[in-house]
């Protein structure tokens, strides 16, 4: 039995790849975000966020990859999504810009009213949009 595989088929298995692995590993920080839905003390949001810190920004090159290889490999199915998808798509990247920076800004300043702004902030990501 042989397998040939065309390059269509390679740059649709390289995509899949992709996208299933950002998947996988935003799915932690998804997964955090929910968790910090629940926590009670400082202590705990501050030990949910560090457990994402070093990592968080690196599970967004996957998904910018895979645009980057759909674009690449398939440009009508790309215009086709991004021209259909467009307000989803700028909500999304919306969403994923707020998340960084309340992340990366939670713990610049000492405040509480500070901290709980970009707290609410975070959680937003695991709420479902109003439509």
């Amino acid at each position: 039995m042989e397998f040939s595989f065309d390059i269509n088929t390679i740059w649709f298995i390289l995509i899949g790849v992709l996208l299933a692995g950002y998947g996988i590993l935003d799915g932690f920080d998804l997964g955090v975000g929910s968790l910090h839905l629940l926590t009670k003390s400082d202590l705990e949001r501050r030990t949910l966020l560090n457990s994402i810190g070093p990592v968080w920004d690196g599970n967004e090159v996957w998904l910018v990859t895979g645009g980057g290889a759909l674009f690449a490999a398939f440009p009508d199915v790309y215009a086709t999504a991004f021209s259909g998808f467009y307000i989803p798509f700028m909500l999304l990247l919306f969403m994923l810009i707020f998340r960084a920076i309340s992340i990366e800004v939670r713990s610049k300043e000492e405040g509480k009213r500070w901290r709980a702004f970009w707290d609410r902030a975070f959680r937003l990501q695991v709420l479902p949009l109003p439509f």
